[in-house]
């Protein structure tokens, strides 16, 4: 079959009236209709791998390992998570009778949404774009596909892979700036997906809002990691830099910062210089010679960290390691830094490179009151061998997700919602949660014919209203 092609000259509004028709017939899909669909995507991915990887070394230099752990593989893993439980996924769910429901029986059916809009970034280009999708079409939904175009190579990737899949009625690509995206989010849509910064996702929210459309917004913030005075210091260490690093730390659940006991603090930062240079310099070559440690993505980025770094040095943080830049190469050396105030940017700000800041506390409710006064994050980190102390920290402190002793490997476990908390997002993603963002969980209601339960409770009221009302107030 000869399938459209989209690109930013066609009108955004034609292929959204185009998927009108498709998506009204894709509501009584089959299983074996969706599962296709799906499948297509993997086949494609099987052959084109090489092509992926040579995209994003194309985009910021990544490397080809940790395309293939953190944009292939998450895909992968989705797509073949999905085709396992679709099934069941799309079955009606029976529930449960109360009692002053008897006579009647009740399921929820979950049916798609409609006509889609997934906008993916920069960070994660493949995998943040083709995850979502992999839940809208197991939903059923038609989607328009908005990918980065900070990420050309990529991008471009995409629309081939999807023009080449599907007809535009069906998926399309919209390649383009800030300008196609507000193109875009002027049409109502039934549901909106969005991965990006909350400046971004509040735009979003105020778009969708003109035309009620859902969102699910996967956004971001400052992560924090928390340090225990009964940590395994050397295993936290080496995680938590393979967990700020991978993708040279332009990661939305990397470890933004780590607040460490203070008894600890030495200790974790020796230990952080030998998990950078074991990880990134075995050999001593010097670590800007690393084939494992990506690039920053563009310009603009590069300068903003940079700004980061010489704003909190100005204002007397210590770098403990690292610090080193060349612009012609958008590199910034993994740096581990000290000091940090409030009034520092490094502070304010999430950070979204290869940055971290250390800061101390004395009592865990210190650290506790720390990040309450900071906007909820995406992530939580905890290091700590002690049962208590790590419910006491969960409980206390809100975020999207939580990681006892190790980072950002929830983003890889199917069966967990993936997701925010108010500012770092709304709504979740991911396997079975992936599929209920793309659907409507409607509930339904069977009557049996001739059977009425509410009769004596129509008008004209009388008494015996009254006593059957308080009757189901007093014991239903």
């Amino acid at each position: 079959m000869e399938h459209q092609t989209t690109n930013i000259q066609q009108s955004p509004w034609g292929i959204f009236e185009s998927q009108l028709e498709t998506s009204q017939k894709w509501r009584s899909s089959t299983l074996d209709e969706r599962k296709n669909r799906i499948l297509k995507i993997r086949d494609w991915i099987k052959t084109h791998q090489d092509q992926i990887r040579k995209s994003l070394t194309a985009d910021f230099n990544k490397p080809e390992i940790e395309t293939d752990l953190s944009e292939i593989f998450p895909v992968t893993s989705e797509i073949n998570h999905t085709l396992k439980h679709l099934k069941s996924w799309m079955k009606p769910a029976k529930v449960k009778t109360p009692l002053a429901m008897t006579g009647t029986s009740a399921y929820v059916q979950a049916e798609p949404k409609g006509r889609t809009l997934i906008i993916s970034p920069w960070n994660y280009p493949f995998t943040l774009a083709i995850g979502p999708l992999i839940s809208a079409l197991a939903a059923g939904c038609t989607v328009i596909l908005k990918p980065s175009e900070m990420t050309p190579a990529t991008s471009l990737l995409i629309e081939d892979m999807i023009t080449e899949l599907f007809d535009a009625e069906e998926v399309a690509v919209f390649r383009g700036d800030a300008s196609v995206a507000q193109s875009l989010l002027a049409l109502p849509f039934d549901h909106i997906f969005f991965t990006g910064s909350p400046q971004i996702g509040k735009i979003i929210m105020k778009q969708a809002a003109e035309h009620l459309s859902s969102v699910t917004l996967e956004l971001g913030g400052k992560s924090p990691t928390i340090v225990t005075a009964s940590a395994d210091i050397k295993d936290a260490a080496q995680k938590i830099i393979w967990g700020k690093l991978v993708n040279c730390g332009q990661t939305c659940v990397a470890p933004d910062y780590v607040l460490v006991h203070e008894s600890q603090k030495e200790l974790l930062i020796s230990e952080l210089k030998i998990s950078i240079q074991q990880y990134y310099d075995p050999n001593f070559k010097g670590i800007e010679q690393s084939p494992d440690l990506a690039r920053i993505i563009n310009d603009k980025h590069f300068q903003r960290l940079k700004k980061y770094l010489d704003d909190a040095t100005e204002k007397g943080a210590k770098i403990e390691f690292g610090g080193q830049t060349n612009q012609h190469h958008r590199y910034i050396e993994p740096t581990l830094i000290s000091g940090i105030s409030e009034s520092m940017l490094i502070a304010e700000e999430e950070i979204f490179g290869p940055i971290l800041p250390i800061l101390t506390f004395k009592e865990l409710e210190e650290a506790i009151t720390y990040i309450n006064s900071k906007p909820k994050p995406l992530a939580l980190y905890i290091f700590d061998q002690n049962k208590e102390e790590q419910q006491m920290l969960l409980k206390a402190c809100s975020s999207g997700n939580a990681v006892i002793n190790d980072c950002v490997l929830h983003f890889l476990h199917n069966e967990l919602p993936f997701g925010g908390v108010n500012n770092s997002g709304i709504g979740k993603a991911h396997g079975h949660h992936g599929f209920l963002a793309f659907s409507n969980e409607k509930g339904v209601l069977k009557q049996r014919t001739g059977i009425n339960n509410v009769t004596l409770m129509r008008p004209p009221y009388g008494i015996k209203t009254k006593q059957i009302l308080n009757s189901l107030i007093k014991w239903f």
